[in-house]
């Protein structure tokens, strides 16, 4: 092959969460791996894009692939083995470094980064995975419904290469490999008409996506002045009110989540008197833990304060993506200076200048994440689609669980759309533990294409609690799985589902594999 062109059995496009789990999976099964990745970070929200762990319940128990619930302990082994902790740290099975009352473990992006590229580093090193860094996809080739080859080019250098390959996966945030090798997908809002839903929009709009936020981290010193320089945009986004919203954006009242037509007033710091308050709510470092190392907490910023809703950056043009990319970065770091200068203070006063804006915990300039956090993706039009109706507890009654004869996988979390770019919608519905029906990852077409993050086959509402970590996790790993299976049978994906032989033989590789595919019966709702 030519100096430009690198081949493997399975290419995977993106390195976020779900490209980093297809590449262990497809790995650990034989194959060959080349996965490319915008940025300098794998991971994708638990690191570039700097999101603690969204999870549910049963999560310590159930309802995660093995790998998965291998990362959490290797987080958790990572803190005790490398920081000085207290003692009941030390001992606790469950240590959670940042106390944060999101997630089970709130910890810090870089300790995620360290896990996963030690969780691929047996494959790296033995050539099996090749990691391309700073590179996109930006063409590609199709024949017979199948892909031939994409064209990745770098970023920085702009050196061109060409990928070839038996499957190729898009892990990409945003879909970007369908358009470019014409796969039938959809974006934003599905018209009710179409999906069923109670809650979808009577007409469908393609640009109608939910909101992304540039995460960014802050620690706090009483009596310090880490005022940031005034951004350019803050005296728009400091007046700006919302249309779903009486009170600016920049303000302590944000829409309930379980109300929607209700306003709530958060605290910010713990002894303000607020059972969640905002300072702790995705704290990745509660300094309490760690036996006098820290003078203070860090805690990543990602509220619905720095949502940014004012307009989508795919499919739309370049110079539309850049002003939104822009806006939104511009409407984090107004949030840090409101905070640092304006905020309300329970005693009367304004702003807390003692905030710090902690870049070092990406590594940018900016000390915002190197990534957006992208809540909506293109969704293949798949052999099936899950909806609203298919986890909603309002909508299924004592019907329960749904449960999939093709499952790949399990996941729990709530219908949480943030607010939309045209309507300005929200809400966080409550659903029973869910499945992961392969049919959703089959897309209608295309034989050799396989996505593997929140770019499978759910409508708009049904992808709020479809897109979150474990389940992303558990996406990639299965379209991994899959594409091995696929090459060692010399089959199609779609045959795996079709013949029931192969459909079980694949279900019991991926349970071997450690991928759980049916919630318990006895599971306590």
């Amino acid at each position: 092959m030519k100096k430009s062109e690198l081949e493997a059995e399975v290419v995977i496009l993106g390195g976020g969460t779900g490209g980093c789990t297809a590449a262990l999976a497809a790995a650990s099964m034989g194959m060959r791996v080349i996965m490319t990745e915008e940025t300098d970070w794998l991971g994708g929200q638990l690191t570039s894009q700097a999101v603690p762990p969204d999870e549910h319940r049963w999560i310590e128990s159930f309802g995660c692939t093995r790998t998965y619930r291998e990362f959490r302990d290797r987080v958790r082994s990572y803190y005790k083995n490398n920081y000085p902790m207290s003692k009941e740290a030390l001992e606790d099975e469950r240590l959670n470094p940042g106390n944060g009352w999101v997630s089970r473990i709130c910890h810090e992006p870089r300790v995620a980064l360290q896990i996963i590229e030690d969780m691929l580093a047996p494959y790296i090193s033995s050539g099996r995975i090749t990691v391309l860094y700073g590179y996109v996809p930006e063409s590609a080739s199709t024949a017979s419904d199948a892909i031939e080859w994409v064209q990745v080019k770098n970023i920085v250098s702009e050196e061109v290469l060409r990928l070839t390959g038996a499957y190729f996966l898009d892990a990409t945030e945003c879909g970007d490999l369908l358009p470019l090798v014409g796969a039938e997908y959809v974006t934003g809002a599905e018209a009710k008409s179409e999906t069923g839903e109670p809650h979808a929009v009577e007409a469908a709009d393609p640009l109608d996506m939910q909101a992304f936020t540039y995460v960014f981290a802050l620690d706090y010193k009483e009596g310090a002045d880490n005022i940031i320089e005034k951004p350019e945009q803050y005296d728009f986004w400091r007046q700006y009110m919302p249309s779903f919203s009486t009170y600016p954006l920049l303000s302590w009242f944000v829409q309930d989540i379980n109300k929607s037509d209700q306003i709530r007033k958060f605290t910010f710091m713990p002894e303000e008197g607020e059972e969640m308050p905002l300072w702790t709510y995705r704290r990745i470092i509660d300094k309490d833990l760690f036996a006098g190392l820290y003078e203070s907490d860090i805690t990543l910023i990602n509220w619905a304060q720095n949502d940014y809703f004012l307009g989508p950056i795919y499919e739309v043009s370049q110079e539309e993506r850049e002003k939104h990319l822009h806006g939104a970065k511009q409407l984090s770091l107004s949030l840090v200076y409101w905070l640092q200068t304006e905020a309300p203070r329970p005693d009367g006063g304004k702003g807390y200048p003692g905030l710090r804006l902690r870049k070092d915990v990406f590594g940018t300039e900016d000390g915002l994440a190197k990534y957006p956090y992208i809540r909506e993706s293109r969704r293949i039009k798949a052999m099936y689609t899950i909806t609203e109706t298919d986890v909603s507890i309002e909508e299924r009654k004592e019907l329960g669980i749904k449960r999939y004869e093709d499952s790949v996988g399990v996941g729990s979390y709530h219908l949480d759309l943030h607010h939309t770019t045209r309507t300005y919608r929200s809400f966080y519905i409550p659903t029973y533990p869910y499945e992961l029906p392969l049919g959703a990852m089959l897309p209608v077409r295309v034989k050799n294409l396989l996505p593997a993050c929140k770019n499978i086959g759910t409508t708009q509402i049904a992808n709020g609690c479809y897109r979150l970590h474990p389940t992303e996790w558990n996406i990639g790993e299965a379209a991994g799985c899959l594409a091995a299976y696929a090459v060692k049978n010399r089959i199609t994906p779609r045959e795996v589902r079709e013949n029931k032989q192969h459909l079980q033989a694949f279900q019991a590789i991926i349970q071997q594999y450690g991928v759980e595919i049916h919630w318990p019966d006895d599971i306590q709702l």
